[in-house]
């Protein structure tokens, strides 16, 4: 076996591990490990702030990840230049559960780490239906209604289509919203679109709108 095979397999079994021998630091994460609270749901429903990415682990596993934009950032010093890598992350279980967090680092592989724990820290739900007065087909393909979100000067607006559309979207807004379990909406947005992660975050904020008028019973929907 090769050291890049054996490597992809260390990583794989690193995966695979994930939440074992953790060790909870927050009154939450102690609920979780001892059984107490079962679901991400129950989280939301009492009102808690997840702090320990190991929370979702346990409770949200097979969640994908996708790397939506990396760069280096340059820093000036009295030594000189320093350059940092940064990252951009999206997790989602394409049925509802959607997270967005970024990192930085000296190596990339790192700042992709980091940016997917900051990520699960972030994780939200994300309330799906069919707001379409073309379709009116009460499934949750869509949203039940348009929403907006802003970071810095960009605006994204998310406006439910009927099935069949697809999602009318950026690359980078599309991955978010094929992550969260949309499958047809219309996007439109404003500012310094070309800013990439503006308009990821944009999105993003736009998603978590949806949570603020569900009450927990519609969470099964």
């Amino acid at each position: 076996m090769s050291s890049e095979s054996e490597s992809e397999s260390e990583s794989e079994s690193e995966a695979e591990g994930e939440g074992e021998g953790w060790i909870p630091r927050t009154s939450l994460g102690k609920l979780v490990q001892a059984g107490k609270i079962t679901s991400i749901e129950d989280i939301f429903i009492q009102g808690y702030r997840i702090m320990e990415p190991e929370i979702v682990d346990v409770l949200l596993p097979g969640l994908e990840v996708e790397v939506l934009d990396t760069g280096l950032v340059q820093k000036q010093t009295d030594a000189g230049e320093k350059g940092r890598f940064r990252a951009i992350v999206a997790i989602g279980n394409r049925n509802g559960w959607i997270g967005l967090g970024s990192g930085k680092a000296k190596q990339w592989r790192t700042a992709i780490e980091k940016a997917t724990l900051d990520a699960k820290l972030n994780i939200t739900p994300v309330r799906r239906g069919c707001g379409s007065r073309e379709c009116a087909c009460d499934q949750p393909h869509s949203l039940p209604f348009k929403v907006r979100g802003k970071c810095g000067s960009v605006i994204v607006e998310l406006i439910p289509g009927p099935r069949g559309l697809g999602l009318v979207a950026s690359e980078g807004v599309k991955t978010i919203l094929q992550l969260t379990g949309i499958r047809d909406i219309w996007t439109r947005a404003y500012g310094s679109t070309r800013t990439r992660a503006s308009i990821v975050y944009a999105t993003f904020n736009a998603l978590k709108e949806t949570f603020k008028v569900v009450t927990p019973q519609d969470w099964a929907t």
